[in-house]
């Protein structure tokens, strides 16, 4: 059963009552991590193993985004800017107990390549939080893995 989320912006990611967030250095450019993520929306099964499918919507201001287990999300793309910030909020999804989620993709230039961080500000019932908090090192242990598949593939990749 789909449920509507609250519409929060951007300023989210500083202002949610739980936030999580992650960290690592990529050797990927940061212009090359930016387009995986908000140009290649259907690619991201191929390195992101919790998804299944991902697929852009009305030309890129929306996606649909479907997780293993069956959870589904409607998104709203909040901010595109090519010089380093990719974020959505989840305007639908058929998860229990949330009631507003963004997630925030930080891209920085360092030494060698790129700093990839990613912040999931969420608020919903106690029991969602506590999972989430419970779920902190899975959580982790995804986008760690996610961003490593997405280097080997960026260096994969024909220049």
């Amino acid at each position: 059963m789909a449920r509507r989320l609250l519409p929060v912006g951007l300023d989210f990611a500083e202002t949610a009552p739980l936030k999580l967030v992650f960290a690592r250095e990529v050797s990927a450019l940061p212009g090359a991590v930016y387009r995986a993520l908000a140009e290649d929306v259907a690619d991201w099964p191929r390195w992101f193993s919790a998804v299944t499918a991902a697929r852009p919507l009305d030309d890129g201001a929306r996606r649909e985004v479907r997780l293993k287990g069956g959870t589904r999300f409607l998104e709203t793309i909040v901010a595109a800017e090519p010089d380093g910030v990719y974020a959505y909020r989840v305007d639908e999804t058929n998860a229990p107990g949330v009631r507003a989620l963004l997630e925030e993709w930080r891209i920085v230039a360092v030494p060698g390549g790129s700093r990839v961080q990613w912040t999931f500000a969420a608020d919903g019932a106690a029991p969602f939080r506590m999972g989430l908090k419970v779920g902190r090192a899975g959580l982790g242990r995804a986008f760690r893995d996610a961003v490593g598949a997405l280097e080997r593939r960026l260096a994969a990749a024909p220049a």
